[in-house]
């Protein structure tokens, strides 16, 4: 075969030994360490500054970001990362749970509150005491709830449904969502006085096309993690076809990526990853591009540029350099445009 290979060990960083976190922060399993996270580019390092500089607070975090990308992820990171981390760390998401049973679920309720409720069921936020609690896809909680979420969250007090004493509990909020929930405040779709009790401090996920000098080190991590649990002996992926990886867009981002490895680490027959390619160019054609303004071109190109450069707008290694222009005149576009970076 005269296509070059690449060992997969050549990124200098040996397969994960049980019981370490590797895995988490990039888009597997649970538990994260930040110092062995998978990635270079500058708006993911930007991500993991972000999560040292508030993990140790108790204060409520915001992950925003694509479906896919990571977010319950980090949120373990932040837990891992506090002095909370031998307490619970409690996941719900709020688009799963139908609005009927989501009071319950998060506050609990007593035996008899309502028809089938034949013992005491503990909600989330008590399983949460001293620990961390996580409320995945934030922007599917019910409008007419979110008054009631919003006092437990500030006061930490609530009441079990069909009860009359009032519960406290210690619990460090995290929530997570892919919707803008500005716009939806804007549109009276989400209370605003909720939206700042979450807004404490944001970190905002990129997606992965906006990552693509990660691409190949992800993809050497999910091969070695599914050679090793299928008992395959893979050493090695073809430049090129690390390269087509790095130009796909992935918009289900590191989930679609992982599954795509997977389902390669299946195909292979020998000791060089076999992946399907043709898969990649099949989405990209049957992909229909939507009709988009220069606006909006220019809008995404000068985001893009800005995230590579870490936001750095002037001097030689900036995004003024990189596009060509003088630093007041893209200061002017990022106003006009609407542009600028999320802050805590």
């Amino acid at each position: 075969m005269c296509s070059a290979t690449i060992p997969i060990q050549s990124q200098g960083s040996r397969a994960p030994e049980r019981g370490t976190h590797t895995q988490d922060i990039s888009g597997a399993d649970h538990g994260a360490s930040l110092s062995e996270s998978i990635g270079e580019s500058p708006s993911w390092k930007h991500v993991l500054e972000q999560v040292e500089i508030v993990a140790a607070t108790g204060s409520a975090v915001l992950i925003l970001g694509e479906t896919g990308t990571g977010k319950e992820l980090v949120a373990r990171a932040l837990h891992q990362m506090s002095a909370r981390h031998e307490h619970s760390f409690v996941a719900m998401n709020c688009s799963s749970i139908p609005a009927g049973l989501l009071e319950s679920e998060l506050f609990g309720y007593e035996r008899g509150a309502f028809t089938g409720a034949v013992s005491q069921n503990i909600g989330r936020f008590e399983l949460a005491d001293r620990g961390t609690l996580f409320l995945d896809e934030i922007g599917d909680f019910p409008l007419e709830l979110q008054p009631k979420l919003l006092r437990a969250l500030q006061e930490h007090e609530f009441e079990r449904l069909g009860g009359r004493r009032t519960i406290r509990a210690d619990f460090r909020l995290v929530a997570a969502t892919n919707r803008d929930l500005e716009q939806m405040v804007a549109k009276g779709l989400f209370r605003n006085d909720l939206y700042y009790r979450l807004n404490i401090f944001p970190i905002e996920i990129p997606a992965l096309r906006h990552r693509t000098k990660d691409i190949p080190a992800l993809a050497w991590h999910f091969t070695r993690r599914y050679a090793q649990r299928m008992g395959r002996r893979i050493e090695s992926i073809r430049t090129e076809d690390l390269a087509a990886l790095s130009r796909h867009s992935w918009p289900g981002n590191i989930r679609e990526l992982q599954n795509f490895i997977e389902r390669s680490v299946i195909l292979s027959k020998d000791n060089v990853l076999q992946l399907p390619l043709e898969e990649l160019n099949r989405a990209r054609t049957d992909a229909r591009p939507a009709v988009r303004t220069l606006a909006e071109v220019e809008r995404e190109h000068i985001m893009q540029t800005l995230r590579e450069t870490d936001w750095v707008v002037g001097g030689p290694h900036g995004a003024s350099a990189l596009l060509g222009v003088k630093r007041t005149t893209l200061l002017d576009k990022m106003r006009r445009l609407g542009i600028a970076r999320r802050t805590a």
